[in-house]
């Protein structure tokens, strides 16, 4: 069963840090000062499970009516379960309970796809961050 909750405790803020640590650290080689950033201290980090174990990420960053999400991280055993749409539903929703109207997004190129069929529209030239190719994303929502 998969749940996503706002992770408010320490031992979650521990999980969606070990998370991002294991996918963007160990697996993409991001260096970890470009991967962890002021945003995390007032940021709303969601955690997905699945049967009650850490499965994945999400982050959003408010400010006014536009927002953005980031920092989106599946464990590679729950790839393809759901959890990154999910994550990325309940994002947008905590979005709207903030008063967020636009969300935008820097989508990785080789996940356009999957932030397209969601409703996200890329807009801009490619960028390098981090030494990944990204494209701006955004939705209103």
């Amino acid at each position: 069963m998969l749940s996503i909750d706002l992770a408010v405790s320490a031992q979650d803020r521990a999980a969606v840090f070990a998370i991002r640590g294991a996918v963007f650290i160990a697996e993409q080689q991001v260096p970890i000062e470009e991967e962890w950033d002021a945003h995390d201290l007032d940021a709303d980090h969601l955690l997905a499970r699945i049967d009650g174990v850490p499965a994945g990420t999400a982050r959003l960053v408010a400010a006014g009516r536009r927002g953005v999400l980031g920092r989106l991280a599946v464990l590679p055993g729950a790839r393809g379960t759901g959890a990154g749409a999910a994550l990325v539903r309940a994002v947008e929703e905590q979005a709207r309970k903030r008063g967020v109207t636009e969300i935008e997004l820097h989508a990785q190129t080789h996940a356009l796809g999957f932030y397209e069929r969601l409703g996200y529209a890329a807009h801009g030239e490619e960028f390098l961050d981090a030494g990944i190719w990204h494209l701006h994303m955004s939705k209103d929502l």
